[in-house]
């Protein structure tokens, strides 16, 4: 069933606003957790000391631009699609890695860098042996989005607006998250956003019942996610609770892969195996990004979880978010 009608007076098919974030990405073992009392899969705060003793105490590892929405909008450009993003670095070493990377693949990123205040954000991603992520960032630069830092022209001029939850624990950047989905909707776009982390959801579980309720059209959560903002042990009472909350809600759990629910509709969505996953960092990001880049393309809601399934099923087989072949190749070759 396709509920989207691309438009051709929006040129862009999806424009994010999310945390301009460096990812660090190093392998870690269980017991290094524990010296720092880091706890296995969640998503740590830092502030820039922490950040910068922890960063002095691991071993090599793999640095790029990252951040949810970024790894989302990233996905979607190297699909083919015409993605855009917006967040705010810092003019340091770490704000010019983010903006060639998220540039070198085709996304549009403008966001003028911050002159002055805190440096850009990163955060250190540890990489179990069973794949497992456990994240500690600094917020950094990224923090520094406000309304008026906002290009609401390219908002405006695309058919999907992105926004991640993550925003929403800063007071300036949530304004913005507000004032970008209002001029998406001004302009006959859509508004998506993904619920980010379950601990994000256990801060702003009120509000952001209210935001989905009254400003979203898709949703994107994970099992752990969905769980959290309706308070449920059970997945699939979850997807229930979730049924009419918007127009659009893409669930995954894990290997299982996913349920995308609309409003007559429940889509059971198998996953991809594509070999061991050696690291999960970016399995859901890329999930959502397969979809909208199939969602603002016209296709069925079934033939858009299965893009996502793709991606998501390749990006764990690798190390970091980025993925080192063609996802528009995998499409190519796995979609039905």
């Amino acid at each position: 069933m396709t509920i989207f009608k691309a438009s051709q007076s929006q040129p862009l098919d999806v424009v994010g606003i999310g945390n301009a974030i460096v990812d660090v990405i190093v392998r870690a073992d269980e017991s290094f957790l524990k010296k720092y009392c880091l706890k296995k899969g969640s998503m740590s705060l830092l502030n820039e000391k922490q950040a910068d003793e922890l960063y002095r105490s691991i071993g090599p590892g793999v640095e790029s631009s990252g951040g949810s929405a970024a790894n989302t909008l990233s996905s979607i450009a190297q699909l083919g699609g015409k993605a855009g993003f917006i967040g705010r670095v810092r003019n340091d070493q770490l704000g010019e890695i983010f903006t060639h990377d998220i540039s070198s693949v085709g996304a549009i990123y403008n966001t003028p860098p911050a002159t002055k205040g805190p440096s850009t954000a990163r955060c250190i991603i540890f990489v179990t042996p069973d794949a497992q992520r456990t994240m500690c960032t600094y917020l950094g630069a990224s923090v520094l989005l406000e309304p008026e830092d906002l290009d609401l022209s390219m908002v405006s001029e695309s058919k999907v607006l992105y926004l991640e939850g993550y925003l929403w624990d800063n007071p300036a950047a949530k304004s913005a998250f507000i004032a970008a989905a209002k001029a998406s909707k001004e302009s006959g776009g859509q508004v998506a956003l993904s619920l980010s982390d379950a601990f994000c959801v256990d801060r702003h579980r009120k509000s952001f019942l209210e935001l989905i309720e009254n400003h979203i059209d898709i949703l994107f959560a994970n099992e752990s996610e969905i769980c959290s903002l309706h308070q449920l042990n059970s997945f699939e009472k979850a997807v229930e609770e979730t049924k009419n909350k918007c127009k659009v809600a893409a669930l995954t759990y894990g290997e299982k892969g996913s349920v995308i629910i609309s409003k007559d509709h429940e889509l059971v969505i198998n996953s991809y195996n594509f070999g061991d996953a050696i690291d999960t960092t970016g399995a859901g990001d890329l999930y959502a990004g397969g979809f909208l880049y199939g969602y603002t393309n016209g296709e069925d809601l079934l033939t858009c979880g299965k893009i996502g399934s793709i991606c998501a099923g390749k990006i764990v087989t690798q190390f970091g978010p980025r993925s080192q072949s063609s996802l528009k190749d995998s499409l190519n070759s796995y979609l039905d």
